[in-house]
This record gives C-alpha cells, sequence and structure tokens, in this order.
C-alpha cells in the first residue's frame, strides 16, 4: 500500500490531483475555526457542554458531526453541508415521484445540469431558513438563562448570522464541485469524512485522558478492555467493508440476435443487486426524526417534557426501539424508491435479456422485487445494529460518546465507503499507467 501511494506521486497529472484535493480540505478546515462575528465562544462552548451533559444526542450533534466541529465553534462553516445533503435528498425522492421531474433526469446530461441547478437553489433555501432558527437559538439560549451567547443581538446580528452562514454553506459547495471536477473522489463526501476525521485527535485525547497511562492508579479504562475496543474497532470495520460492498449477483442470458450479417448478443452478464441499496441515508433519516423533538424539548425547562427529551435523545429503551424501527422502514422506503424492478425488466426484455428459469416482463420484475426485498432486510438489520453500537458502547464501557462514536453509527460507514472510493479512483489512475494497486491479488471495489 505503501508503495502504491508512491507510485501515485511519481505519476505527474495524479500527483496534482491528490494535492489539489488536499489543498482544499485545508481550505476548509481553516474555514471550520473562523468564528461568527458578534458571538461569545466561550459561552457557546459551555452551552454545548451543559446540553451535553443533561440529554444525549441532540440535532446540533448531528450538524456538528457533520461540519466537523465548526457549529460548537459557532464558525463562518456551521451549516457545514449539510443543507446540500438534505437538497439532494430531497431532489432525489421527488424525482421518483414526480413526472416532469423523472422526465428530465431520463434526459441525459443536460437533464442532470438542471437538477443539480434546482438542487443548488433548494440549499440556498434551505441555508436561509436554518441560518435564521440558528440566529434566534443563539440570542435566546432558553434552556440555561445566564449565559450571553450573542454580544449584540438584534435584527443586525441574524441578518449578518444568516449571509455569513449561507455564504460559508455555498463556498463549500463550491469547493467540493472543484474536488470532484480536478481532483480525486467526490468532493462533497471527502469534504464530510474531513470532518469526522478531523475529531480523532479529540477523541484520542480523551481515551488517552480515562486510560491514564501516567498513573495507573487513576486509569479509569483496564489495558485489556483497550485490547478488546482495538479488536472491537478492527471487527467494525471488516463487517462494514464487507456490508457497503456485499452485493447478489442475478444471471442475465442475452438471446442472440442476427441484423444484418452481424451477430449480436449470446452474452452472460448479472445484474448486481446491493445489500445495503440505501447506504448511510437510513441512519440519517432516522436521527433527524427523533432527535428533533428531543431538541425542541430539551431547551424547554419543564420537568416532563425534559424526561421525554431524555428517553428520546440516546439513554433510553423507547430511543432504541424507535430508532430501529425507523431505520428499517427507511431502508425500505429509499430502496423502493431508487430501485425500480419494472424498469430493470423492460430494459431487459427490450434487449433480449432474460434471467434464466424467469419468464420476462412482469414475473422477472415480480422476481427482482422478491429478491431486493430479502437482502434489504439483511442490510437494514445490520445498519440498526451499526447505528446503535455508540451508545451501547458507551454505556457498556463507560468511555465518552465522542470515542465510541467511531465504533460505528453514521461516522464509521461515510469514512469507509468514501475511502473505498477514493482508493479505487487512485488505483485505476495506477493501473492504467501500469504500476500496481493497493492490492498484490485483485482490485478494490468500491460502493458501486
Amino acid at each position: 500500500m505503501i508503495q502504491a501511494l508512491l507510485n501515485a506521486f511519481k505519476i505527474q497529472d495524479l500527483k496534482k490531483k491528490i494535492l489539489f484535493t488536499l489543498g482544499l480540505l485545508a481550505v476548509y478546515r481553516v474555514g471550520s475555526y473562523i468564528p461568527l462575528p458578534g458571538i461569545n465562544t466561550q459561552a457557546l462552548a459551555q452551552f454545548f457542554d451543559r446540553l451535553a451533559q443533561t440529554q444525549g444526542g441532540t440535532l446540533f450533534g448531528i450538524i456538528n458531526m457533520f461540519a466537523g466541529g465548526a457549529m460548537k465553534r459557532a464558525a463562518i462553516f456551521g451549516l457545514g453541508i449539510m443543507p446540500y445533503i438534505s437538497a439532494s435528498i430531497i431532489m432525489q425522492l421527488l424525482t421518483a415521484v414526480i413526472p416532469a421531474l423523472e422526465k428530465l433526469a431520463k434526459e441525459g446530461e443536460e437533464g442532470r445540469r438542471k437538477i443539480t441547478q434546482y438542487t443548488r437553489y433548494a440549499t440556498l433555501f434551505l441555508c436561509l431558513v436554518q441560518s435564521f432558527f440558528i440566529s434566534m437559538w443563539l440570542e435566546n439560549p432558553a434552556r440555561f438563562e445566564n449565559l450571553q451567547i450573542v454580544l449584540h443581538p438584534g435584527l443586525g446580528f441574524r441578518l449578518l448570522t444568516m449571509i455569513t452562514l449561507t455564504t460559508g454553506t455555498l463556498f463549500i459547495m463550491w469547493l467540493g464541485e472543484q474536488i470532484t471536477e480536478y481532483g480525486i473522489g467526490n468532493g462533497i463526501s471527502l469534504i464530510i469524512t474531513a470532518g469526522i476525521i478531523s475529531r480523532i485527535p479529540a477523541a484520542g485525547y480523551q481515551l488517552f485522558a480515562l486510560l491514564s497511562p501516567l498513573d495507573p492508579q487513576r486509569s479509569q479504562i483496564e489495558p485489556l478492555t483497550l485490547i478488546f475496543m482495538a479488536a472491537m474497532l478492527i471487527g467494525v470495520i471488516v463487517g462494514v467493508i464487507i456490508i457497503t460492498q456485499g452485493q447478489r449477483k442475478i444471471p442475465v442470458q442475452y438471446a442472440k440476435r442476427v441484423i444484418g450479417r452481424k451477430v449480436y448478443g449470446g452474452q452472460s452478464t448479472y445484474i448486481p443487486l446491493r445489500v445495503n441499496q440505501a447506504g448511510v441515508i437510513p441512519i440519517i433519516f432516522a436521527q433527524s426524526i427523533i432527535l428533533f423533538p428531543a431538541t425542541i424539548a430539551g431547551l424547554i425547562p419543564h420537568p416532563i417534557i425534559q424526561a421525554i427529551a431524555t428517553s428520546l435523545s440516546g439513554r433510553g429503551v423507547l430511543y432504541s426501539i424507535l430508532y430501529t424501527g425507523l431505520i428499517i422502514f427507511f431502508c425500505y422506503f429509499y430502496t423502493a424508491i431508487t430501485f425500480n424492478p419494472q424498469d430493470i425488466a423492460d430494459n431487459m426484455k427490450q434487449y433480449g435479456g432474460f434471467i434464466p428459469g424467469v419468464r420476462s416482463g412482469r414475473s422477472t420484475a415480480n422476481h427482482l422485487d422478491f429478491i431486493m426485498t430479502r437482502i434489504t432486510l439483511a442490510g437494514a438489520i445490520f445498519l440498526s445494529i451499526i447505528a446503535l453500537l455508540p451508545d451501547l458502547i458507551s454505556g457498556w464501557l463507560k468511555i465518552p460518546y465522542l470515542v465510541a462514536s467511531f465504533f460505528g453509527g453514521t461516522a464509521i460507514l461515510i469514512v469507509v465507503g468514501v475511502l473505498l472510493d477514493t482508493m479505487r479512483q487512485i488505483e485505476s489512475q495506477l493501473l492504467m499507467r501500469h504500476y500496481e494497486g493497493f492490492m498484490k491479488k485483485g482490485r478494490i471495489r468500491g460502493r458501486r
């Protein structure tokens, strides 16, 4: 692997792409530390600390994770790329249910360009709405009345915050597009991954403080527990790789066709049905739906409402049951939106393809739907286990949630998937120029 990385820097074109990507990621990380004007950053950090002590996860925590900690620092990139992700998911769902957008998506490059433009407009709208509510929340942290986060509250602060946060997100979106076009990998995914990976030093420091190697008597973690955590982390990563790349290959045979003097078809291929068709989106949907009422309730100082907020924020059985149910539901929902067996069956019939032992047309669509339903259940159960692991490990081993978050959940799924895709692209460039890839036997496969 090290030799492959060294070979990547021997290729001038690939070297420029890698350095360009790293340079723009560095720009993104610098912007994550530039604070908003008019913010008392110390009071804001104190607010997040108190919030974390009194309840579990919140929507602020999700935004903060995707923004690489910029939300907690009230930086100009505080919204991160989350509005663009939300807009992309919304447009993808609308494309499947609105005939005009579905027709536009089938028009090729021109149609995709228009949908991308609509996604940008939706991102702008979401940024303005979210930044407005964030500015109001910063002015009135009702949960802790003795904290003054905003130095000079008022309409001027709200407008300035809306403009700054919206511009920051649009700039991040532009950085991602530049990385995708001129760098290596998917720019938006790499920006999210960079934000998640940036939390590793803080998690390592917390783990080191709990271990206390300089004073064994004060250590809160046993050495055997640390070894067990390392083995568990390796096992989780291996499991995520297997489920991310897992496919059910459906054999397809094409009949021979004689056109003029040439014979077409007669080939055997397969349709790859992914075990985890929905990716990480079900976890994001489930977290958002559960944590939104928990976040709102957590800001209202009432004992009953506080109890509801605690039960929905990751510290109760009710949370685990609802979380698991929503993940399984959204796995099937998103798969049904993005996977259309009837279209696949019609395309196969049009080009003379058929699944051995299955009649063309409606029978093929039912066969594909039946198989997809079964393998989606396996993927949904795996996603549920991965999503609940951080909460279970944090409560079982008594370690900070920041450390436990790298043992599962959204973070590990995104990081593993994005790194696989990026390494696959670099390996393709190496093999195209007759260099060895990262693996001596076989090749790295990405998520698609």
